[in-house]
């Protein structure tokens, strides 16, 4: 039985300077490679989910636009949404943001553009893990977060501290699960899996496990949301949920706890990959570049907006907390193999929807 999953691995704007970027842009530079510093302004098309765009507006956008003299515009959506704007050409997209289990479906498909690593230095300053998530001639993971258990103290008897523990007594008839059709969805899957006793994936032990869950689940999640309104109105005393979110369940039940499982947290990497036939593939690889700068990654991180995969990073106190930060921590994260995921994600979603979903 193939192994689907690659167990245990290595693994945010103070200055309106790209002096973190690791490459300079000419003022003179030609269509091609981007805009003129003099002359009309370029524009990129930038595609990705809309949170906190106050942020990203005046601390990633601005200064790039003023260095390279372009216009950035954004597109937003969910992952699907965005990728099929892309699949039907109904957009003209040149840097597209998505999780590594929708990017691995845009690779197979021949949605993007191979890059230039040379052209991208900062590469070599993130962790391995983030470098080459889905292959060497595609883009990198500009964050990585991971997949945990987080509950509430008040409505669980002892503490949690593996993924089995989500089958025991303790979350009797109060637990939430994050949909097949979700980006950790898969995770439950593999989750099961070992829970069922297999030390390589076994799609029967698998879905056997989850059917014997199922009567606990007071609802999948398809959205972050739920998870977060259903916990504050203590309807679950919760669930798998990705570390980012967890300051959303502190703020409704201050006592929450976030526990990265005995067995291992997943890896959830966002990744960042240029479009086929952009005509701003140089100025693309330029803003890459940027995203995976110290000055992007560390305000970032400070802003709690997303995890920091520069390993020049350094963040202490209360800069750490709620992020997924350190090599302790990302070395310890399972990753699961998106290409094999792909590969089965229609027969597991019908053997769900058959013999979980119920």
């Amino acid at each position: 039985m193939k192994k689907w999953f690659g167990g245990l691995i290595t693994v945010t704007l103070a200055s309106a300077l790209l002096a973190g970027c690791g490459s300079s842009a000419s003022t003179n530079e030609n269509a091609e490679g981007g805009s003129s510093a003099q002359g009309e302004k370029q524009k990129l098309v930038v595609s990705t989910w809309g949170f906190s765009e106050d942020f990203f507006k005046a601390n990633v956008y601005a200064p790039f636009e003023k260095e390279h003299n372009v216009e950035i515009v954004v597109d937003t959506g969910n992952n699907a949404e965005r990728l099929n704007k892309i699949r039907q050409g109904s957009s003209d997209v040149d840097v597209v943001f998505l999780s590594d289990y929708y990017a691995q479906q845009g690779i197979q498909e021949e949605l993007f553009d191979t890059i230039d690593r040379s052209k991208i230095p900062n590469v070599d300053k993130i962790y391995d893990i983030a470098k080459v998530p889905l292959g060497e001639e595609y883009g990198p993971a500009y964050t990585i977060g991971r997949l945990g258990i987080a509950y509430n103290p008040g409505m669980v008897s002892g503490e949690v501290t593996s993924w089995a523990d989500l089958w025991s007594s303790k979350f009797a008839s109060n637990l939430t699960l994050p949909n097949i059709t979700s980006t950790a969805g898969p995770m439950a899957v593999d989750i099961a899996s070992k829970v069922g006793g297999s030390t390589e994936f076994n799609e029967d032990a698998a879905f056997t496990k989850l059917a014997e869950l199922s009567p606990n689940i007071v609802k999948f999640y398809g959205q972050t949301s739920e998870f977060v309104n259903m916990f504050s109105q203590e309807e679950i005393a919760g669930g798998p949920i990705m570390e980012m979110y967890f300051k959303d369940l502190k703020e409704a039940i201050p006592d929450a706890k976030f526990v990265a499982p005995s067995e291992g947290a997943y890896a959830v990497m966002n990744t960042v990959n240029i479009v086929k036939g952009s005509d701003q593939k140089e100025l693309s690889e330029e803003f890459v570049n940027w995203i995976l700068s110290k000055e992007v990654q560390e305000a970032s991180a400070k802003a709690k907006v997303d995890s920091p995969v520069n390993t020049e990073v350094v963040l202490s106190g209360a800069d750490a907390e709620g992020i997924t930060y350190g090599a302790d921590v990302v070395e310890k994260l399972v990753k699961l193999d998106m290409s094999f995921v792909n590969e089965h994600i229609k027969t597991w979603t019908d053997r769900w929807n058959r013999e979980v979903a119920q």
